[in-house]
This record gives structure tokens, sequence and C-alpha cells, in this order.
């Protein structure tokens, strides 16, 4: 065992790869398990004081109070169910990609003109095509 994962995570910096980190299963396990009762934690107050939940994600979150309220519910409820997920199967990269989407839309509506561009109408949607005929074998 390298002895410096006796006390800390050990990151391995790779040149055409994504780093790796590598820990103790122990430690690995308290932090999954920890994950999950907060992420938990959160998502029962957020059924139970949504208004509650949305101010502690919003002070974690500044950029959720650019998001019009109807968005910011919508937000708050699809992170959430995201990380009760993530934190459940350790899988939280689903988390994290929508985590980055919701904070590009808040900062999209910073921008008033382009915040209603992006709501519509489009132009060119193009003609309508007909299905295609089957052929019969």
């Amino acid at each position: 065992m390298l002895p410096s994962l006796a006390d800390a995570d050990v990151i391995l910096e790779r040149r055409d790869e994504e780093n790796l980190v590598l820990m103790r299963a122990e430690r690995f396990d308290a932090v999954a398990a920890g994950l999950r009762i907060a992420a938990r934690s959160l998502a029962l107050l957020a059924r139970r004081q949504r208004d509650l939940a949305e101010e502690l994600l919003a002070e974690e979150l500044p950029w959720l109070t650019w998001l019009p309220p109807e968005e910011r519910v919508a937000c708050v409820r699809e992170l959430l169910a995201d990380l009760v997920a993530g934190a459940d199967t350790g899988l939280l990269t689903p988390f994290a990609r929508n985590l980055a989407s919701w904070r590009s839309t808040a900062e999209a509506w910073t921008d008033p003109g382009l915040a209603r561009d992006l709501q519509g109408p489009f132009d060119g949607d193009g003609p309508v095509i007909d299905k295609p005929m089957s052929e019969a074998a």
C-alpha cells in the first residue's frame, strides 16, 4: 500500500486521460454513506418545506436567483432527484451535468434579450416532409 493513502487520497495526474483518485475503500464508503444521508435529508426537507430547501440551495448556488420562480422550483426538484439517485448509486455524473446545465440556463436569464430570443418562436423549422412510403418486399 502507498504510505500516503493512510492519511489522504492520492490524485494521479495523467497527460492524455482524466485524472484518477486513489483512496482507501473505508474512506470511500464513509464519503458515499455521508452523501446518501445528506442527499436524502435534503430531499425530505424539500418535500416538506420547499421554501426552506430552496433557500438553502440558493445560498449554496447563488445563481438560482437568476431563474424565474417556476424554473427555480423545477431546478431544485431535478437537482435533488439527481443528487439522491447519484448518492444511492454512486453515479453522480448526471447530477454534475444537470447542475452545469441549470447554471448555464440561469446565466442565459441574466440577458433579457437572449432569454426572450431563446423562448421562441423560432424561424426555420423547415418544410413538412411526407413520411416515406414503405416498399413492399
